[in-house]
């Protein structure tokens, strides 16, 4: 694998949330700084061989944002 990709949304009650696509990879954090940090940790524990590790990781960020008229 060389890639993967995360879903971080901001979460309901505070924080950030990021869940892998296509994998059952999910964690959450206070900020993205810890986020990303996360994310390394959940994905070296999924993959115990580091030969099977992505080498790389896109965050794909989702914001919804409401306009008002």
């Amino acid at each position: 694998m060389t890639e993967m990709v995360f879903i971080v949304e901001e979460d309901v009650d505070g924080g950030l949330t990021a869940r892998a696509a296509g994998q059952p990879i999910f964690t959450e954090a206070e900020n993205m700084d810890e986020l990303k940090q996360n994310i390394r940790e959940a994905v070296e524990c999924h993959f115990e061989n580091p030969k099977d590790r992505p080498k790389v990781i896109c965050l794909h960020t989702v914001r919804d944002e409401v306009l008002a008229l």
